[in-house]
C-alpha cells in the first residue's frame, strides 16, 4: 500500500498541537529516560515504541475507566486506547526530530497507529504500539510490518493510507467527548 501525506510539508510531521504536546515536560522527561540507551534515531525509535507498547495498557485490556488524548496525559496517567497510545508515540517520536504521522485502520470501529520516516529511509513505515493480548504479535519493524491486525478486505475492512499530521477529527472529538471509557466504547468513529 502505497502511504499518503496529508500534508506535503514534512515540517507538520513534527509539529506540536493539543493532543501531540511533546514540548510538555512529562513527554521531555520521557524523552530523555529513553534516550539513555538509544545512541541514534533507530535505536531510540524502538526503545520509543517499545515503551508505549508495554509500559502503557491499553485501557481496554487492563480494564482503567480513564480516557486519555494528550500524549502527556498518555505517559503521566500510564493508559489509553489506541489512538491515545499513537499520539504519546508520535509526540516522543517527533521530540526527537523524527518526523511521526497519525493512521488508521478500519474494522468494527476505527484502529489508531502511526507511521514513521527515519533519517535516511526513502519510505514510511507504519507501526502500532496498541500491544495488550490483542496485539501481542506488533513488533516495531522497518523490512516489513507486523502491526497488531490486518485488515481483511472480504469484511469490509481498510487500511487507509493517508498519513495525519494531526489526528484526525472524528477521532480527537470521540477521545474529548467521553467521560469515561465505557462511554467513549459507544463513541467510536466507525470510519473516517
Amino acid at each position: 500500500m502505497e502511504l499518503i501525506q496529508d500534508t506535503p510539508d514534512l515540517a507538520a510531521y513534527l509539529a506540536a498541537d493539543d493532543a501531540i504536546d511533546h514540548e510538555h515536560p512529562v513527554v521531555r522527561r520521557t524523552v530523555a529516560m529513553l534516550s539513555a540507551d538509544a545512541p541514534d534515531a533507530y535505536a531510540y525509535a524502538e526503545a520509543a515504541f517499545t515503551f508505549v507498547r508495554d509500559a502503557i495498557p491499553h485501557s481496554v485490556d487492563s480494564g482503567d475507566p480513564r480516557v486519555t488524548w494528550r500524549a502527556s496525559d498518555v505517559l503521566e496517567k500510564r493508559t489509553g486506547i489506541c489512538y491515545a497510545k499513537s499520539h504519546a508515540l508520535v509526540a516522543l517520536l517527533r521530540a526527537r526530530g523524527i518526523p511521526a504521522a497519525l493512521c488508521y485502520q478500519k474494522f468494527e470501529a476505527v484502529h489508531g497507529l502511526i507511521a514513521l520516516k527515519l533519517p535516511g529511509r526513502e519510505r514510511w513505515v507504519r507501526q502500532d504500539a496498541r500491544g495488550g493480548e490483542a496485539g501481542a504479535g506488533a513488533q516495531f519493524r522497518l523490512d516489513r510490518e507486523q502491526l497488531a491486525f490486518a485488515v481483511r478486505p472480504e469484511f469490509n475492512e481498510v487500511d487507509y493510507p493517508v498519513l495525519f499530521a494531526e489526528p484526525h477529527p472524528a477521532v480527537l472529538q470521540c477521545l474529548r467527548d467521553a467521560v469515561d471509557r465505557l462511554r467513549l466504547a459507544q463513541l467510536l468513529p466507525t470510519a473516517l
